[in-house]
């Protein structure tokens, strides 16, 4: 059986072939993927099989691993030829993954550390997608000095989503990862992001920052830092810094409320778990409806869409303090006795779905204020009235949270799925009040 090491070593040079469609063109390079899928399929032992086999693929006695792989890059490639997925997205892309895999192999051999082998998948999939991307540009003879910081965020958040992804998946799920980093950068593309070669340098400077301090305090594991950093890093370059300040004062206003009295809740049953440190998952459900608004901020701005921008600007808000209001009312309600259930008002106990301390709710309501404030700062054209209907779009989305969790939680609902249903809530009052007032 092969060494690991040797076996993502194979993949990596496999995915430099992947340059061959930008120089020898479609009609030239298709053979090749041809003649790589008839070996994947032939080739049953050897030393060909060994050197691409997983440990799955000798049960099997078939070189799945590496079929689906080609699979998957050939069917990117096919969208970069017939539709309009440029070229060196496909090639970048797998130059990240292949390139990527065979950095974190490496760094597994040398440590058991996974934020050590995570940093080596970020930071050599980062420059193999820009190397991969200026290749293929250079190859077509596309422009490559004007696309340079496009190149790079989109390499950067490209190497964000796939190490994500493969903390939430498994090594062997790569074509799972390629074909959907490929078309999130597909996505990111279309909205056209407008950045200099200082903008991109400062954004992922502050974005990994923040995130790597939020991992190092334990207010995150390595999938939250990942989630966040990627949501952050989004949020600069589509949208700008004052979405960003709108953004940092959930995360950072919220892991501090999680350290709130932190063994008194875990006393009570209550605490976060994982010792506060905020999952991907839990980082997903209360971002993910203010992501679909940054992106659909871009996507008008870009003229993709036929709205006017401000609406996503106040769906934004309004999710975002819906998530706080949310947390503080959950984190400092959580350690007063006497909650009631907000349906019924019969009291519960503490940790109940549903149930609330009119300290919670006060907590809230601070919370949905702030980010209102925030927003009023940072958005001077939001005004008095703006940040009053983010105020108010926060305190429903923290409402509907508590009637979810009386209601659906825990028999048709996760946490998480409720969390996000609020925040969409709160993001859609706040879209709603806008368009009204």
């Amino acid at each position: 059986m092969t060494t690991p090491v040797r076996r993502a070593g194979a993949f990596a040079a496999l995915c430099t072939l992947s340059l061959a469609v930008p120089i020898l063109g479609p009609e030239l390079s298709a053979p090749i993927a041809l003649v790589l899928a008839l070996v994947a399929v032939a080739v049953t032992d050897g030393p060909v099989f060994d050197l691409f086999a997983f440990p799955d693929d000798y049960a099997e006695g078939r070189l799945f691993g590496l079929l689906t792989f080609i699979l998957a890059a050939t069917t990117l490639g096919l969208l970069a030829v017939n539709w309009s997925l440029p070229l060196s997205i496909f090639v970048g892309v797998v130059f990240l993954v292949g390139y990527g895999s065979l950095a974190e192999t490496l760094a597994r051999t040398r440590t058991d550390a996974d934020i050590l082998q995570t940093i080596a998948f970020g930071a050599v999939g980062s420059v193999a997608a820009i190397a991969g991307q200026l290749g293929a540009r250079l190859a077509t003879d596309a422009p490559l000095e004007s696309a340079f910081p496009v190149v790079v965020f989109l390499a950067v958040s490209g190497t964000f989503l796939a190490a994500l992804l493969r903390d939430v998946l498994i090594s062997y799920d790569d074509p799972i990862v390629l074909l959907t980093v490929g078309l999130s950068l597909w996505l990111l593309y279309e909205l056209e992001p407008t950045i200099d070669v200082a903008g991109i340098v400062v954004a992922i400077a502050i974005t990994i920052a923040i995130g790597y301090v939020s991992y190092a305090l334990g207010a995150a594991s390595i999938a939250g830092m990942l989630t966040g950093i990627l949501l952050a890093l989004l949020t600069i370059v589509l949208g700008d810094y004052g979405w960003f300040a709108v953004l940092i004062t959930f995360f950072g206003v919220g892991s501090l409320s999680t350290r709130f009295r932190y063994e008194q809740k875990t006393d009570r049953g209550v605490a976060e778990e994982n010792d506060g440190a905020r999952g991907s998952s839990n980082v997903i459900g209360n971002t993910a409806a203010a992501l679909v608004a940054v992106v659909g901020f871009a996507a008008s701005e870009a003229d993709l869409l036929a709205v006017d921008p401000d609406l996503f600007l106040f769906a934004f808000a309004g999710s975002i303090a819906t998530a706080l209001s949310d947390t503080l009312s959950s984190e400092i309600g959580g350690v007063y006795d006497a909650p009631r259930l907000i349906t019924t008002f019969e009291r519960v106990e503490p940790g109940t779905d549903g149930g609330v301390t009119w300290q919670g709710e006060l907590a809230g309501i601070v919370g949905a204020a702030a980010i209102a404030g925030m927003s009023y700062v940072a958005y001077p054209g939001v005004g008095h009235m703006g940040a009053l209907v983010i105020g108010v779009a926060g305190f429903l989305g923290m409402t509907t949270d508590s009637v979810l969790g009386a209601t659906l939680e825990g028999d048709l609902l996760g946490n998480q799925s409720v969390n996000f249903l609020a925040t969409l809530a709160g993001a859609l009052a706040g879209a709603v009040l806008y368009a009204v007032i």
